[in-house]
C-alpha cells in the first residue's frame, strides 16, 4: 500500500530536499522502515536506542497523533499521509 510521508524542512537533506516521499507499508513501522530504506539516515533521527520514536518527534497518520493510537503498530491505509513533525521548544 502506497502512502505519502511529509518530510519536515529540518529532515529534507535526508530525502534529497523533497518535501514528500512515497513509500509502501501497512503499519507506521513498515512505512518508517520503507522511508529509511529509501533514504538512509531517517531511523537515526526518528528512533531512540530501544527502537521507539524519540519523544521530540511527533508522527501523525492523517490528522491523528500515533501516540494516542497504536504507536508504531498504527495501521496506515493506502493513500494516507504520514506527517513527521519535530517538536519545537523554546522560551
Amino acid at each position: 500500500m502506497t502512502v505519502t510521508v511529509r518530510i519536515p524542512t529540518t529532515l529534507r537533506p535526508l530525502s534529497g530536499g523533497v518535501s514528500t516521499v512515497q513509500v509502501e507499508g501497512a503499519t507506521l513501522a513498515d512505512v518508517l522502515k520503507g522511508l529509511n530504506d529509501a533514504h538512509p539516515g531517517f531511523a537515526d533521527r526518528l528512533f531512540d536506542a530501544t527502537g521507539n520514536l524519540h519523544k521530540f518527534v511527533n508522527v501523525f497518520v492523517a490528522d491523528d497523533d500515533v501516540r494516542y493510537m497504536d504507536g508504531l503498530n498504527t495501521a496506515v491505509p493506502a493513500g494516507s499521509t504520514v506527517s513527521i513533525i519535530p517538536a519545537v521548544a523554546g522560551g
